[in-house]
């Protein structure tokens, strides 16, 4: 099973879990797959259409999945997932 880094924001649909276990081929059936053992998550990753959220970021091993083959991205079992909520920001 891949290793899926939980940002804080997240963390209280994994009972505060900064790490979780999950298992898919691709970034797609690792999603179904957080979202089997952790509800809501999914809707927090993707949009109503089913894809990656504008403002949140997937890393496989450091390489952002949009730049590869976006949820059809594959994943090892030794893989390393982020998931980076966009920080937006300036000065006040």
């Amino acid at each position: 099973m891949a290793t899926v880094r939980i940002p804080t924001s997240l963390r209280k649909l994994t009972q505060g879990k900064e790490e979780v276990q999950a298992s898919g081929a691709t970034i797609g059936e690792v999603i179904a797959s957080l979202e089997s053992s952790y509800p809501g998550i999914r809707a927090r990753i993707c949009d109503e259409s089913g894809a990656l959220r504008r403002f949140v970021n997937l890393f496989v091993s450091a390489e952002d999945i949009r730049f590869l083959k976006n949820l059809e991205t594959p994943v090892q079992e030794s893989d390393e997932i982020s998931i980076v909520p966009a920080i937006a920001g300036g000065q006040c």
